[in-house]
């Protein structure tokens, strides 16, 4: 990745990737804090509340969505409606009338005026101390007499779970005979957290940019039969501290460095890189402390006298490769999940790959396994509902070309080719330019 450039379209900077001498430290800490200096965050939530709530709203046949926001243990959609700092609990109401789309919060008198100053909702109602916000806005819900109240509980949508079971009843008791009412908001938050608007697909973009051109650097540093798994994630670590990212999942599994067989989601080992090794990096980044990347990266390390790859292992690759042009060939609005999974698992099939358990791919945006269609299923008797959903514009997926085989010592292997694609009207484009070789360790 020496010398290669990345252009950063949001905060118009331009980066050069190359490493860095100790004497650097402090000018890097410095750059890693400007790049990030202007989060779009604030800007682009408001946007997406006043641009994409109401049409959700309309898609799920919700009246009006209650949010109730609260310190210590706040709702994970909290900083998407603008409740993340919420001291005492708030409610956030959300509903389309006659007049149009409005957003009315009930705050605690203490937090109503810094809410208010974020100029994100039409109205923040203050509520003296010792008053409930949550009464006042059920008082507000039975003026109104919405014909149902969608509120945060859900068995398949954990971003749409948040409402706690004494909320609840707290809730269902304010409500009394209008309790009936409540539905769970599960299709409204699948609805309007799904699609991203195209500056969020841009900062995607920077995110898959940046996890490709670090893993690709990563590669470059490994010494066979002496640098370790947990060595190349180490180096990775270094480079998210290096330009002021976070991980995109679980730090303790960010980035899964696999040199031996497949071990699915799981941490770095300290296993040795040996010639002959195909390497696999699952690694991301997440950018502004809201959206993540979801890139894998393929190294093959070179034995003694090698100047390639062998023959089959460049076939399984470009099985791998071919599997994720087939899976963007089938992502356009309007299939289903598993119509994009089949696409790719008919392709497995003719090429004599063994079975792979995991889904062919998954939404990814705010964090690594998003909410929206599930792309798997096309190999199951009873496919899980959400790969049953239908993918619209711009909906951004992570997604992999699969090819497993058996090696010599009987264990599995698999090459996944997982990329990131956005849904365009006309099908589905690469956020950046795939992976179109192996990597090769170990090349004089």
């Amino acid at each position: 990745m020496k010398n290669s450039l990345l252009i950063f379209g949001m905060a118009g900077l331009l980066l050069a990737c190359q490493p860095k001498d100790a004497s650097q430290t402090g000018k890097e800490t410095q750059l890693s804090e400007d790049r990030w200096a202007n989060n779009p965050w604030p800007k682009i939530r408001k946007k997406r509340i006043n641009q994409l709530l109401p049409e959700a709203l309309k898609n799920s046949g919700v009246d009006v969505w209650l949010v109730v926001c609260r310190e210590n243990y706040n709702d994970p959609i909290a900083t998407h409606v603008g409740g993340e700092n919420a001291s005492g609990t708030a409610a956030f109401l959300f509903y389309n009338d006659a007049e149009g789309f409005h957003s009315l919060v009930f705050s605690p008198d203490g937090e109503a005026t810094a809410l208010d100053e974020l100029d994100i909702h039409e109205k923040v109602e203050r509520v003296p101390r010792g008053e409930s916000a949550l009464a006042k806005a059920v008082d507000f819900i039975k003026q109104k007499g919405f014909k149902n109240v969608a509120v945060n509980t859900s068995s398949s949508n954990e971003m749409a779970d948040g409402m706690t079971h004494s909320q609840y009843q707290e809730l269902a008791q304010l409500m009394g005979s209008d309790a009936s009412k409540l539905v769970s908001s599960e299709e409204l938050v699948y609805e309007w957290l799904s699609i991203k608007l195209p500056e969020e697909v841009e900062i995607l973009t920077q995110a898959a940019q940046l996890a490709s051109d670090f893993q690709e650097e990563a590669y470059e540093m490994i010494v066979p039969g002496k640098t370790t798994d947990a060595e190349v994630a180490k180096f990775l670590k270094a480079k998210m501290k290096e330009y002021g990212v976070t991980d995109a999942w679980h730090p303790d599994q960010n980035p899964n460095v696999n040199s031996g067989p497949d071990r699915g989601h799981s941490h770095a080992t300290d296993k040795v890189i040996m010639p002959g090794d195909v390497i696999q990096t699952d690694f991301g980044v997440k950018l502004y402390g809201i959206w993540v990347s979801d890139i894998q990266r393929f190294a093959y390390v070179l034995k003694e006298g090698e100047t390639e790859a062998p023959a089959e292992i460049l076939q399984y690759w470009e099985n791998g490769k071919n599997g994720s042009r087939a899976a963007l060939g089938a992502m356009k609005p309007g299939v289903k999940g598993e119509d994009v999974d089949r696409a790719q698992r008919d392709l497995m099939d003719a090429n004599g790959s063994l079975y792979v358990p995991w889904s062919t791919g998954h939404p990814v945006g705010y964090v690594a396994h998003d909410v929206g269609p599930n792309l798997g299923g096309a190999r199951l008797q009873t496919p899980r509902p959400a790969a049953q959903k239908i993918l619209k514009e711009g909906m951004v997926f992570a997604f992999d070309g699969f090819h497993c085989w058996k090696q010599a010592d009987g264990t599995e292997k698999t090459i996944s080719v997982e990329e990131m694609a956005v849904v365009t009207a006309e099908g589905a484009r690469y956020l950046i330019t795939p992976q179109e070789n192996l990597i090769l360790v170990g090349k004089k």
